[in-house]
């Protein structure tokens, strides 16, 4: 659900991505991984040792990078200067070579720009099971460490790209009593989505200042309610990650006064890419809010919208153009939170469909022309007679999605 911004508070839309905020600079390069040629290394490197946090994969198979990054923050006490990321190869289920291609990618970088190896933090995104190239990561991270620059926000998107069908970004200017200062970011994502901090790649950068335990809590409240709350097949990955660097380069320090702005930038920026990743889902041709009403508390709201927008039969309804709201009523109510079929309800856009009990179906041609839309919002009351809310943003299910998979190895 959305959420209100602090008073005096505005957050405005701006152009650069994750370089946006002042005190970051990026390249995104060809390294030979992918074999079209195509953009598949990015490096992003703070003119500073910047504050860092992250959320991971709740997959207990993890990647080499997420081991590898979890451990440099631990080390580092919440501090980065560099993070590398590669497309194309998932460096997942590699076992201890894929480990030690991490750690040796990350001393590498560590050596051209000039940091810790514990300072440097790696993302890898692509196919599971395939040894990561290192020779072809150092040539790559060395070109990137020469193209560094704050225009290379647009290289740096497109680099962590896989089955993406366009590269994901985006930034705002945080106005408050205190000061100005900026948060940007970056995503991938289009298959393999359901983030229980899927495969999906998050980076966010600011400009503010901002303690590392402060920076880990804002991240953690905002990916709660933004990449967490999306899905498109119900899969977490092996690689899921989101990133937070903080340069303090504006000279806002964060304390508990602006800890509200901060987070509601972050949950601005994270909340864009969200729903872009879930618009550019494979196959994708809709995208689709489920708003959970009448639940009686945010988890039980939560577990069921996420029923409803993983459900097969629903997804396919909505690619189809069908109002069923039989399918929403039913998915509802599988989701193993409290509900009551005699006191829901199901609106599709402005349009009761189901009410306490009763049908609506003389209302379903105007349903089925809502449906033809690209933006669709299904709002389901519980019934169970709560006060609390969740949203959930998902996308419909078409036979690209399929052909896609079907192909991704092959």
């Amino acid at each position: 659900m959305s959420q209100g911004r602090p008073s005096g508070v505005t957050i405005d839309v701006v152009d650069g991505g994750i370089t946006a905020p002042p005190g970051f600079r990026a390249a995104g390069v060809a390294s030979g991984i992918k074999k079209t040629g195509a953009l598949d290394l990015a490096l992003l490197v703070a003119d500073a040792p910047a504050s860092a946090a992250a959320v991971f994969t709740t997959n207990k198979a993890q990647a080499a990078p997420v081991l590898v990054s979890r451990e440099h923050l631990a080390r580092s006490g919440g501090h980065a200067v560099a993070i590398l990321v590669n497309s194309g190869c998932a460096n997942a289920c590699t076992g201890p070579e894929g480990l030690a291609v991490t750690r040796s990618s990350a001393d590498f970088v560590a050596s051209i720009v000039g940091c810790a190896p514990d300072q440097v933090l790696v993302a890898s995104t692509g196919v599971i099971g395939v040894q990561l190239d290192l020779d072809k990561i150092r040539k790559g991270a060395g070109s990137a460490a020469g193209a560094l620059s704050r225009n290379g926000h647009l290289d740096v998107a497109k680099a962590i790209m896989t089955t993406d069908v366009a590269p994901k970004e985006a930034a705002v200017r945080v106005a408050t009593p205190a000061g100005t200062f900026h948060v940007g970011g970056m995503a991938k994502g289009a298959g393999m989505i359901e983030p229980n901090m899927a495969t999906m790649l998050g980076f966010i950068t600011t400009d503010a200042a901002v303690e590392p335990a402060v920076l880990q809590r804002a991240l953690k409240e905002a990916v709660d309610v933004t990449f967490n709350a999306i899905t498109i097949d119900g899969d977490t990955s092996t690689n899921d990650t989101v990133f937070l660097l903080a340069s303090g380069t504006s000279g806002v320090a964060v304390g508990d006064a602006l800890y509200p702005a901060l987070v509601s930038g972050l949950r601005e920026v994270c909340g864009m890419l969200a729903r872009a990743i879930v618009r550019g889902g494979e196959g994708a041709t809709k995208l689709v809010s489920i708003t959970m009403t009448g639940a009686v508390s945010v988890d039980e709201a939560t577990k069921a919208a996420k029923t409803v927008a993983n459900s097969l039969l629903v997804k396919t309804a909505i690619h189809g153009g069908d109002p069923n709201w039989g399918r929403l009523v039913a998915a509802a109510g599988r989701a193993g939170v409290a509900f009551d079929v005699e006191r829901a309800s199901v609106r599709v856009g402005s349009i009761v469909l189901f009410k306490e009990g009763v049908p609506f179906d003389d209302r379903a041609p105007q349903a089925a022309d809502y449906l033809t839309g690209t933006d669709i919002e299904i709002e389901i009351d519980l019934g169970a007679g709560g006060s609390h809310a969740a949203t959930v943003w998902t996308c419909d299910l078409s036979a690209e999605y399929v052909k896609i998979n079907g192909e991704y190895r092959t």
